[in-house]
């Protein structure tokens, strides 16, 4: 941890706006921030995460939105347990060097997290399920498990997440050719979203935190990587929830919400324009002719 005036150089344009605004306004009692965690330094959270170490390399792709703004995001926390990841804020990641360097390494095996009917879903893999066609809509190979394991052999796995929104997802993918062309895979959520403090835009949509937390567990079961500590990253998840809604119960704390959470089971689904618009994000994966319209 360290005090503002001692970041490095170029670290204030990446800061939280409200830590921003403290030290512009010269606030006489200025928070003490963990600029790893970007938490508050009696909030920080570096000392109770245990690494976790995976032969996979997670890559999280973050939005700018949700690095500056998203006081409870979960891919900067998720990040933080896998020492095997790394970030990266941007929209589009076309020029960004130490993606593309990660995309087009022959000893990586790229793919996307993200969910479609061209996407190979690990959750079916080595359960009797029926093997879906051999050939994509365009006639290029379909990604299939056992051509996965092949590539595995003798390349490192590198998974893409798009960190952000679905709609925001979305228009990252659109400015990101690179990535579009990447295999995709996925997974059938085991269990409905556990997040509390947000609505999903619809049934089997997860957080950042839950979806490595799904895939983890999926590839530990197929063989293509372990997952030493299953529990941490929901106890992680729990515990900032946790956090936001006892932030939202005080009535001295400006900015949060002030009516309580209702469990997820129990809300419903937006309907109207609302619905439909959310529900267009998540019907199909993105297109070549999408690129001009989404």
């Amino acid at each position: 941890m360290r005090w503002f005036g001692q970041m490095p150089r170029g670290l204030f344009l990446k800061t939280h706006p409200s830590v921003v605004r403290d030290i512009l306004l010269g606030w006489p009692k200025m928070r003490m921030m963990c600029y790893r965690c970007f938490w508050p330094q009696s909030l920080c959270w570096c000392a109770a995460l245990r690494p976790m170490p995976t032969r996979t390399r997670f890559v999280f792709l973050m939005h700018p939105k949700e690095f500056k703004e998203e006081k409870a995001g979960t891919g900067r926390l998720t990040h933080l347990c896998l020492p095997n990841s790394e970030l990266h804020m941007g929209k589009g990641f076309e020029g960004d060097e130490a993606v593309q360097a990660l995309i087009n390494d022959p000893k990586n095996y790229p793919v996307l997290l993200y969910p479609g009917e061209e996407a190979l879903n690990l959750s079916e893999a080595g359960r009797g399920v029926p093997a879906e066609p051999r050939l994509t809509e365009d006639g290029s190979p379909r990604l299939s498990f056992e051509n996965l394991r092949t590539q595995l052999s003798g390349r490192r796995l590198v998974v893409f997440l798009l960190d952000a929104t679905w709609s925001g997802a979305r228009k990252m993918l659109r400015l990101s050719p690179s990535l579009q062309r990447l295999p995709r895979i996925m997974f059938t959520p085991a269990a409905p979203s556990r997040y509390i403090i947000k609505q999903q835009p619809v049934e089997g949509c997860l957080s950042t935190l839950e979806s490595v937390h799904e895939l983890l567990t999926v590839l530990a079961r197929t063989g293509l990587d372990d997952y030493p500590l299953p529990e941490q990253l929901l106890e992680v998840f729990r515990r900032m929830q946790d956090f936001q809604i006892k932030c939202a119960a005080d009535p001295a704390r400006a900015g949060y919400r002030r009516q309580p959470y209702g469990s997820p089971a129990s809300r419903t689904r937006a309907r109207g324009r609302s619905g439909s618009r959310r529900l267009k994000y998540l019907s199909r994966p993105l297109a070549p002719e999408d690129k001009d319209t989404a």
